[in-house]
Parts: C-alpha cells; sequence; structure tokens
C-alpha cells in the first residue's frame, strides 16, 4: 500500500545483489526494482571512464551523466540490463585472461583452478521427472588432476530412478562475483548448460561398467557415472568426469538451454603431409580412480602413414605388442573408489581415463575424460614374456576412439599395458585441417 516513490527511495539504499533479489518478490516489486535512475547510479559508481576518453565519444558522456535525458530516452531496466551485461563481460575477460599460460607438457591451460575461483564456479545437477518437476543437487565434492576434475554427488535425496527422464549438468557462476566472500547459492546466478543426459532405459540403453557388493555403475557420453543400489535399483551417487580442454568455457560461456559452441579450427598449412599422413602427434595420457593415479604418462612424436587409414579412422600406435621396451606398468591396485553418507567401496577394474592428444603445433586436437572399465578377454596371454589373464579396455565417442590391451601379472600383482592404439575419425581430421582424406 506504500507510495511507489517512497519503495523506490527506500530500495535505492539496497547492494546490487539485495536489489536483484527483492525484483524476485512479485511483479510489482520486479518493476520498482528495475528503475533506471537507481541503477544508472549504481553503473556510474562501478564504471567511471577515464578523463581521456569523456570526449572521445557522446555515448559514453551520457553513460555518466545523471540527466533527465538518460533516463527519459531508456526503457525500463536498460541501466540494470547494461550493469550486469557490463559485469559479466569484466569476470569473462578476468577468467580468459587467466587461462591463457599453456602448460608446456599437455598443451592446457596451467591455472584452471585460479580461473575457477576467479569466477566463483561451481556445479549443480538437474534431474527431470516425466512429470515434468525438477530436483536440483548442488552440493558436490571436487577431486582435481593434472589434466581433469571429477565432480561427486554422493550424499543427496535422490528422485526414484524409475520416474526419471533426464539429468542435466550446469556450470554455475554467481552473477556477480566477489572473491572476498564465499558464494551463496540463495544471490543472483546464472547457468551454462555443459551435457544433457537421456536416464530413461538407463540400464539398457548405458554401459555397464563394474560393480561390487553394494552398488553396480553405468556409464554415459560425455563423463558422465551414475551409481545404483544392487539391491533397491536407485540412485546412490553421481560422478562426472570433466577435462580440463574448454572446461571454463563450458562451464561459463553458455546459457541455460544453449550449450558453449567451440570456435572453428583455423587450418595452419602443413600440419598435413599428403604422402605421409599425420606427424608430431604428442599424447598425455592419465588413468585414476577417486585418490588414486595408476598410471600418468607423455607420448610424443606420433604419426600415421598413409596405410593406417581405414574404415574411417586413422590409426596412431602408441604401444605395440612387438616392442617390450614400451610396456608400461600400472601402479597400484585397479579401481574406482565411492562414497555416500553411510557406505564407502571400491569397484575394480573399472577407473578414470584422461586422453589429451595434441597436434603437431601443440594445440589439443582430441581430449576427453571418461569413466572406462577392463574387460577379461583370455585366461592365458599368450605372449612369450607375460603369463596371464589379458584384459582390454574400449572407448569410443564421435571423434575417436581408443584400444588398450594390458596382462595381469600375478606373480608381481601389476598390470601391463602391452598394446594402446588411437582411433581418429577421418571426419574429425577433415573439419580440423581443412583437407578431404
Amino acid at each position: 500500500s506504500m507510495p511507489p516513490e517512497m519503495l523506490i527511495k527506500i530500495l535505492s539504499y539496497l547492494d546490487v545483489g539485495s536489489l536483484l533479489c527483492v525484483g524476485c518478490v512479485n511483479k510489482n516489486f520486479y518493476h520498482l526494482a528495475n528503475d533506471n535512475e537507481i541503477w544508472l547510479k549504481i553503473y556510474s559508481s562501478c564504471f567511471k571512464p577515464k578523463r581521456t576518453l569523456w570526449t572521445m565519444k557522446s555515448e559514453q558522456a551520457e553513460t555518466v551523466s545523471s540527466d533527465h535525458a538518460a533516463l527519459r530516452d531508456r526503457k525500463p531496466g536498460y541501466w540494470k540490463k547494461e550493469y550486469i551485461l557490463k559485469q559479466i563481460a569484466a569476470v569473462k575477460a578476468r577468467v580468459m585472461q587467466l587461462v591463457k599460460p599453456v602448460d608446456v607438457y599437455t598443451g592446457l591451460p596451467c591455472k584452471n583452478k585460479e580461473a575457477m575461483k576467479a569466477s566463483g564456479l561451481s556445479w549443480i545437477i538437474v534431474l527431470k521427472d516425466k512429470n515434468g518437476k525438477e530436483h536440483v543437487m548442488e552440493k558436490a565434492k571436487l577431486s582435481f588432476k593434472d589434466t581433469s576434475v571429477s565432480i561427486f554427488w554422493n550424499n543427496a535425496p535422490w528422485p526414484c530412478l524409475d520416474i526419471l527422464s533426464s539429468l542435466k549438468l550446469f556450470g554455475v557462476m554467481p552473477l556477480l562475483p566477489d572473491q572476498s566472500k564465499a558464494t551463496s547459492k540463495n544471490g543472483p546466478r546464472r547457468r551454462s548448460l555443459i551435457a544433457e543426459y537421456n536416464l530413461a532405459h538407463l540400464t539398457e540403453s548405458s554401459i555397464a561398467l563394474g560393480a561390487d557388493k553394494l552398488v553396480q555403475l553405468f556409464g554415459l557420453n560425455p563423463g558422465l557415472l551414475v551409481g545404483l543400489w544392487k539391491e533397491k535399483n536407485e540412485i546412490a551417487f553421481v560422478m562426472v568426469s570433466l577435462h580440463y580442454h574448454q572446461l571454463v568455457e563450458r562451464s561459463a560461456l553458455g546459457s541455460a538451454t544453449v550449450q558453449y559452441a567451440l570456435p572453428p579450427n583455423k587450418p595452419i598449412p602443413g600440419d598435413v603431409d599428403p604422402e605421409h599422413g599425420l606427424r608430431y602427434y604428442t599424447l598425455h595420457l592419465d588413468m585414476h580412480g577417486g585418490n588414486c593415479a595408476y598410471l600418468c604418462g607423455t607420448f610424443k612424436n606420433l604419426f600415421c602413414r598413409k596405410g593406417d587409414i581405414e574404415d574411417g579412422y586413422l590409426r596412431l600406435t602408441v604401444v605395440t605388442l612387438k616392442d617390450n621396451r614400451k610396456h608400461l606398468p600400472l601402479i597400484g591396485t585397479v579401481g574406482l573408489s565411492w562414497e555416500t553418507d553411510a557406505f564407502e567401496g571400491s569397484v575394480k577394474d573399472c577407473y578414470v581415463m584422461d586422453v589429451t592428444l595434441l597436434d603437431g603445433t601443440g594445440e589439443p586436437f582430441w581430449c576427453f575424460s571418461a569413466p572406462v572399465y577392463m574387460e577379461l578377454t583370455s585366461q592365458a596371454s599368450g605372449l612369450y614374456d607375460y603369463m596371464g589373464p589379458v584384459y582390454t579396455t574400449d572407448y569410443a565417442d564421435t571423434e575417436g576412439k581408443i584400444y588398450v590391451e594390458l596382462v595381469w601379472l600375478e606373480e608381481t600383482k601389476e598390470y601391463f599395458i602391452v598394446n594402446l592404439v588411437l582411433y581418429i575419425s577421418i571426419k574429425k581430421v577433415n573439419n580440423w585441417y581443412g583437407t578431404n582424406y
């Protein structure tokens, strides 16, 4: 019942975060909280131009002027929108500046953690049931590796799996990040859609990754792992593994409904030899499960000859059966660790694989982080140097495939990688280099 003028006067004393929250109360408060006079003062106090810019453009002078023309000629909410857009642009510029330095070994930004902290970045999952109702899961546990971050949601009151239709993964950033304060989930935030997964018929449509006495694991690309209780067939936990390549951009620069689109690659002449194919590639490979690292290695000078192109793929051989000098041991007992409020465990022969393939110029060419598993294929290796069961790991997405063959040595209680091959999609290569294989 108070006059609008009095309410606007009261609102003018609020800080930006409180003003944005007040606008969510009802339609009347939304219009009052959009008042141009309030927001022009906020904008002018925050974005004061340098003196040298006063004579450059009349429009810039107008932005810091509180005369009647600047208010009268603008629609309600104009200065609020301008303020928010400029704040977002400032945060993006600061984040992009932090991710510019590149690690010489992985070809990836080496200040990802600093960029995430500067932006206030976090992640949520939104489960949608068949009636359209959304269930937001906020609290997550992070595990950082050399080239990826694993995000666990392990203590949530999960909805029944049978009623769920989809899962969406979002990067979430505060609209106005304040590095001196902890991010509040009740403050104004914006979402960036990273991936969407179909949960209908999860056990039939996804890849079974293994099980222990309590849970069974199922995987969906890209990087999603869902743990189900064996007895009830209900969700026990969810894990998403995200590769650092374009992680910050995907988590911050998309919208709530549209994923961030990677800029097209600009081909550099000389990257492809018509006679010899692809050359000078570098692979950085990580294998880990929870807190344990099983393998971390870099392989340089990989190449693909013309004869290695078949069935729509180009083959890059990293480790071969014939050359036992390059065979690699895995450290520790391979398994994917998990935990909830009440239980914890480890699924044997399941782990997270991080692949970073750099082209001849050192640019990330094919990158992924995904949960995978080792499948027993033979009880005996048949190899002269190794006596033990043989396991294989396969992974495939739209850009390529990877095949790993391992032998278990009972005497030393360790796995040895005896075969490791990458298969790159010809379509991916043609799009990257502008060629026509």
